[in-house]
């Protein structure tokens, strides 16, 4: 086949700016977080830090449908780190546990998100 105009090889690429939706969002999500009581912020850190461990291919948390045991299993060990931190502040245990399972299964979400949203463009 034979074109008349040249093509260059760099226009088949794809959208250069399809990531600052991405950032956008994750700057919105930070700001967000910041707005957090400390309470929740502590939580959130540790929700964080247990999920980074885990994001790595072939991990769980991508599973089409993640194992309820092990999300049970991974909040309890949330709770377990944050618990004598919490006891001062004399916080309900069923509050507790709920923001506590709230909060990880939000950053799960998230992360599983991104996740999806970024395999699709490669």
């Amino acid at each position: 086949m034979y074109y008349d105009k040249f093509y260059p090889f760099y226009t088949t690429y794809g959208d250069p700016m399809i990531w600052g939706g991405e950032r956008l969002q994750e700057k919105e999500f930070e700001m967000m977080k910041s707005y957090y009581p400390e309470t929740a912020r502590q939580i959130q850190e540790k929700v964080e830090a247990e999920c980074q461990l885990l994001d790595y291919e072939g991990s769980w948390l991508y599973d089409e449908c993640p194992d309820k045991w092990m999300l049970h299993h991974l909040y309890r060990r949330i709770r377990d780190e944050i618990e004598p931190e919490m006891a001062a502040q004399e916080i309900p245990g069923g509050f507790l546990d709920d923001l506590i399972q709230v909060l990880l299964f939000q950053e799960i979400s998230r992360r599983r998100c991104r996740r999806h949203r970024c395999r699709r463009y490669f």
